[in-house]
């Protein structure tokens, strides 16, 4: 694993857990490369190196870190988003904030091994698709330097690109998470609304905006979504949206097209080209291309800068452009003034149409499993942008700003590299819940291209096999007397019961130890972020098992959804919260076997 080449999440892992490397020389070896590549305006804050190293050798000292679905991934945060150690700036110095807590987002991937390095630039307050606004300057394109990053999380894909780090996070309210993927040839992965939690995000437009991820390959996009996926109840706008499993590439697929005569891509020829090249892979793959009419899905993009969203991004900043203008970016402050000039007449108004347009998209995706369009009609360079900053912006919105309006799922891939030396980027789109399903068929499209990853030149690796279809078996998670080796165990084991894995849950629980014979604990689920990560064991009952298992189990203890620190939902033990006045809080401990541990030693 040369330093100069970018390594994806699976890559680095796989390389942890087998001991070839340690998440201390990971860690290391990303700020060699930041230095090495030698570009200011990537990071808006860099954590120091020797704090990083030293959080990822305390990592590693865990007896059980390697189960870790991350472990000592490094990751870069977009900063809108609160990370704990960081100020959060939205590209504003005047509107700098020190947030007490990691948004949920973060707090879950550290929860699962991701060591936190830098915040990253961004158009300022997410308003942009070009990467060009910012007062801390213009990251360089990965690819070609004279071309814009894309934006607004310009810094999180530039590094993702130039193979700085494996994974970072961005944000998606009108494309932010997809454009900046397609100009640095890397996925971007904008998730259903409300599947991860906002909890700690600026908000551009608060019922519009997700966080997204950016990754090198699909699979390592899905694991990150998986980890930070599950509802929040710090976030209202949150969803309780099930991820389900990624499946093989169906045999009936069925890829929405738009008419003859609907496409746009401003006179690019090249673009135009290498659109039509994607269709032809699906169909070789064996996809059925199925025309559609895309006019609705425009007219639902003018509403989002033409109609009274724009409101949305106006209140976020409504006291800064009141007390220091200034200080905003002219092209941002020029966009967002006019939200204060719309009326609740034209707010209704624009809804009435949206609801209207949700509908037809709905018929649309009646016979049809998922849209397969231009991630953005052509590219500009810097240049061409600072020239004319609003119409150039516009245009890279042509196939992305609808998207959140009607309540879609995205993820953008790399399709080809142009001949003039510029990634063309295809994007997926379906019904939200269905961030599974574009995962399932866009790590085959991306795997067939064979292009190398990012920036760097890197091979992909074959695709990993997709785990085995399970049986009927049930999962049950268990924190106390029933682990192995413990007391209780016993009971599952007469019931054929088979241990599946050691995992902790996400940090939403606390632990106390009961007054019971024998001694068992109590876990009990907190607000999210709020507690800490607790090991368990997941072990597999079949269904007659699981039954007869959940039957015996006596008050206090309750049967209860338990989130994992991979994202996941298990059944297992939780308790009671009424008989814990007088119980042990040995949440500090991590588990009931460490506890356990010392207890014997007294």
């Amino acid at each position: 694993m040369g330093a100069e080449q970018p390594e994806t999440i699976a890559a680095i892992v796989a390389a942890h857990r087998a001991g070839t490397l340690t998440p201390a020389e990971t860690i290391a070896r990303t700020y060699q490369r930041i230095r090495d590549h030698d570009d200011p305006a990537i990071f808006i804050s860099l954590r120091e190196e020797k704090d990083a190293v030293a959080e990822a050798e305390r990592l590693a000292a865990h007896a059980d870190a390697a189960s870790l679905p991350l472990y000592g991934v490094p990751v870069a945060v977009k900063d809108n988003i609160d990370a704990l150690g960081f100020a959060t700036t939205a590209a504003c110095p005047a509107f700098s904030i020190a947030p007490t807590h990691d948004a949920t987002a973060v707090a879950r991937l550290r929860a699962a091994g991701a060591i936190i390095i830098g915040k990253t630039n961004l158009d300022q307050f997410a308003t942009g698709l070009v990467g060009v606004r910012s007062p801390y300057g213009i990251p360089r394109n990965s690819i070609r330097e004279d071309l814009i990053p894309g934006g607004s999380s310009s810094g999180s894909a530039v590094a993702v690109g130039a193979g700085l780090v494996p994974l970072s996070l961005g944000t998606d309210t009108a494309g932010s998470g997809r454009v900046p993927a397609m100009l640095n040839n890397i996925v971007g992965l904008k998730p259903s609304l409300g599947m991860i939690s906002n909890a700690g995000l600026v908000p551009a437009c608060r019922t519009l905006d997700c966080i997204s991820v950016f990754a090198l390959t699909v699979d390592d996009a899905a694991l990150a979504l998986s980890v930070m996926a599950g509802p929040d109840p710090a976030d209202p706008f949150s969803r309780d949206r099930p991820l389900g499993a990624m499946t093989p590439l169906p045999a009936d697929l069925r890829l929405g097209v738009p008419r003859n005569g609907q496409l746009i891509f401003f006179g690019d020829k090249n673009a135009e080209i290498a659109y039509a090249d994607a269709l032809k892979r699906w169909t070789a793959l064996g996809a059925t291309l199925v025309e559609f009419d895309l006019e609705p899905f425009h007219e639902t993009a003018r509403l989002l800068y033409e109609g009274p969203w724009v409101a949305e991004r106006y209140l976020v900043i409504k006291d800064l452009l009141a007390s220091a203008p200034d200080a905003i970016h002219p092209v941002t402050r020029e966009i967002t003034a006019a939200g204060a000039r719309l009326t609740a007449a034209e707010t209704f108004s624009a809804l009435y149409r949206l609801q209207g347009l949700r509908r037809i998209a709905e018929r649309t995706f009646a016979n049809i499993d998922a849209l397969v369009l231009p991630t953005a009609p052509t590219a500009y360079t810097t240049a061409q942008v600072l020239a004319n900053p609003i119409e150039l912006n516009s245009r890279l919105g042509t196939y992305t700003n609808f998207v959140n309006l009607l309540d879609l799922c995205g993820l953008a891939l790399p399709a080809s590299m142009r001949a003039d030396g510029i990634p063309f980027g295809i994007t997926l789109l379906a019904p939200a819940g269905r961030d599974a399903m574009l995962a399932s068929i866009g790590r085959v499209f991306h795997a067939d291209t064979k292009l190398s990853l990012g920036a760097k030149g890197a091979a992909q690796a074959p695709l990993a096999p997709l785990p085995a279809s399970r049986s009927d078996d049930i999962p049950i998670a268990v924190v106390g007397a029933h682990l192995s080796g413990m007391v209780l165990n016993g009971e599952l084991i007469a019931l054929n019961g088979r241990l599946i894995e050691t995992i902790r849950t996400a940090p939403d629980y606390k632990l106390y130890a009961l007054k019971t014979t024998p001694p068992k604990p109590g876990m009990l689920r907190v607000a999210a972020g709020k507690g800490a990560s607790i090991e368990l064991e997941i072990w597999s009952l079949s269904p007659s098992a699981f039954g007869q298992f959940v039957n015996a189990i006596p008050s206090p203890m309750a049967i209860g959804t338990v989130r994992l620190a991979d994202g996941r939902s298990v059944k297992g033990f939780l308790v009671e919260p009424e008989v814990l006045g007088d119980a042990r809080d040995i949440t500090a401990y991590g588990g009931w076997r460490a506890y356990m541990k010392e207890a014997a030693t007294k």
